[in-house]
């Protein structure tokens, strides 16, 4: 039983193809709702922020969104952020722009 009544897809022409999640119970009880939230995360940053993401520097775009989604309940975010920004590892420029 899905607790949505919105994809009801036994009445569709894509019968069989779908499968739904129910959110409150079962194996995936708390963690559909994490993924779907964490992937959200990722596709804003790409359509808001990036608008282009190459698979050369996927890794890099993943740790900022895993970072981002790890600290948003964080009381200290501004500070963490700041310290983050003041303390990266240097990359220079030819190693960023280098073939894959």
């Amino acid at each position: 039983m899905t607790e949505s009544k919105l994809y009801n897809f036994e009445t569709t022409k894509d019968r069989g193809k779908h499968k739904t999640v129910n959110h409150k119970s079962g194996m995936w009880a708390g963690c559909a709702n994490a993924i779907e939230s964490a992937f959200s995360l990722f596709k804003r940053g790409v359509v808001g922020a990036w608008h282009k993401v190459s698979v050369k520097h996927l890794p890099a775009y993943l740790q900022e969104m895993t970072w981002r989604f790890n600290n948003c309940k964080n009381q200290y975010l501004f500070r963490d952020t700041l310290i983050r920004l003041l303390q990266p590892d240097n990359v220079e420029y030819k190693e960023l722009t280098k073939a894959a």
